[in-house]
Order: C-alpha cells, then structure tokens, then sequence
C-alpha cells in the first residue's frame, strides 16, 4: 500500500454504520463549539448559584431576626424553628447544587452519587418543614415513596462505586 493512499484510509471518516453512534455522525468543530457554549453557560450558572446562595444566608438572617424580634420577643416556636430549618435547608441544598455544577466543571461528567444526595437533601427538606396538619394521607404516602426510591437509588450508585475502586 502507497504512502497517499495509507493517508487516505487514515483522513477518511469512519463508516456511518447502524452501530455508529450519534456523535460520529457529527462535525467534531461543530460539537467543540458546542461544548464550548456549554461550559461558558455551566460557569454562568456556578456563579448565579453563588449569588443565590449568598441571598439565601441573608434570607436565613432575615427569618431568624424576624422571628426573634416577634413576640414572644427571643423565643422560637416549634413552628419558628421549623421555618428557620427550612431556610437553612433551602441554602444548603444551593451549596450542593453549587458543588454538581463545580463537579461537572471539573470532571466534565454529572455524577449521580451527589445528585441523588442532592435530591435526598431536597426531600429531607420538604419533611422537616411539612405540615402535618395540612396534608393529605397520600401526599404523605408520595413523599415516603420518594424518600424509599431515592435512598435504594443511592444504596445502588454507593455499592456499584465501591465495586469500582475495589477493582
């Protein structure tokens, strides 16, 4: 085989097949451009969160101070507390939100171990603050379906990324 047409073969594109996937049927200046759009809109969201998360501990300062200034003046009801945690939770759940964006900026991949820890805290969040006195039987039989399913989904990703390092 002549040098001209071992460079042919190696220029040529691979064959389109049924087994190409989606990205081989793409120009790699189109999906390098692409991603570039991508990772400049991630990093605009990792600085929005930051903004949010900043608002929300303000939030939080705020709450505290309007429930404390309330009378009965420094004293915190159950239902004071709650709507505290809430907010407390609101923020924390952004820090985490914050922590997948600095993640897939690293690591260019989602990792589902920290959404589903995410989504976990979501929940959580909605328990601690629910009325217990507001909601129906099945809104509460949704939630602990939602807490069942996400937990197993966790004990899943936890147990198959141990198996990774093990190997």
């Amino acid at each position: 085989m002549s040098d001209d047409a071992a460079r042919d073969d190696k220029d040529r594109a691979p064959e389109k097949g049924p087994e190409a996937t989606l990205l081989d049927r793409f120009d790699p200046a189109l999906l390098k451009g692409l991603n570039a759009i991508i990772r400049i809109a991630v990093r605009l969201l990792a600085i929005l969160m930051v903004l949010v998360i900043l608002m929300g501990v303000v939030d939080v300062g705020w709450t505290l101070y309007q429930k404390l200034v309330t009378p009965p003046v420094y004293i915190l009801t159950i239902s004071d507390m709650l709507a505290t945690f809430g907010a407390f939770m609101a923020v924390l759940i952004a820090i985490e939100i914050f922590i997948n964006i600095t993640i897939y900026l690293r690591d260019n991949v989602i990792h589902v171990k920290i959404v589903i820890a995410t989504a976990l805290m979501a929940i959580a969040r909605k328990v601690i603050i629910l009325d217990l006195d507001t909601v129906d039987a099945s809104y509460l039989w949704g939630i602990a379906l939602i807490v069942l399913t996400m937990s197993i989904a966790y004990l899943i990703v936890q147990k198959a990324s141990d198996s990774d390092e093990v190997h």
